[in-house]
């Protein structure tokens, strides 16, 4: 078998093709393992530890670590974070009507979506007033 072979192993176009072939093997690799411990860094895993695995099962070690990678980089999960807090901020700023949570100016009369009564106008100035007070805090006249 081996006499078979040898003209054909020894042909200068098959041993290039077999050089580049094990050229791009080993770049391959070393790309895989950059790009898996680049990755593994920013979602805060085992960046080394998963860059060793893919170097030793390459590209059964990438698979492995492309389904337990953790699902987002920690820098989006702080500006979500971050968002979420802000947005609950200004929710807690924004008046809203009591029925139906609908943002409101603070002198509203009434929700413009659900049309509940928010305040009263006073009877002296009509500045408008909250349901339960009993003085206007403006004009000082008794409601």
């Amino acid at each position: 078998m081996s006499e078979i072979l040898d003209p054909i192993m020894s042909n200068p176009a098959v041993t290039l093709a077999r050089e580049l072939c094990l050229l791009f093997l080993v770049i391959f690799t070393v790309a895989l393992v950059f790009w898996t411990f680049r990755d593994a860094r920013r979602r805060g895993a085992m960046s080394g530890f998963w860059a060793f695995v893919v170097l030793l099962f390459n590209v059964a070690g990438w698979a492995i670590y492309m389904v337990v990678r953790p699902p987002e980089i920690e820098q989006d999960a702080r500006e979500r974070d971050l968002e979420v807090r802000a947005y609950q901020a200004q929710m807690r700023q924004a008046p809203a009507c009591p029925a139906c949570h609908t943002p409101i100016e603070s002198d509203f009369e009434i929700c413009p979506v659900c049309m509940k009564q928010l305040r009263r106008p006073c009877t002296s100035c009509g500045r408008p007033l909250k349901l339960d007070w009993g003085v206007c805090p403006y004009c000082r006249t008794k409601q």
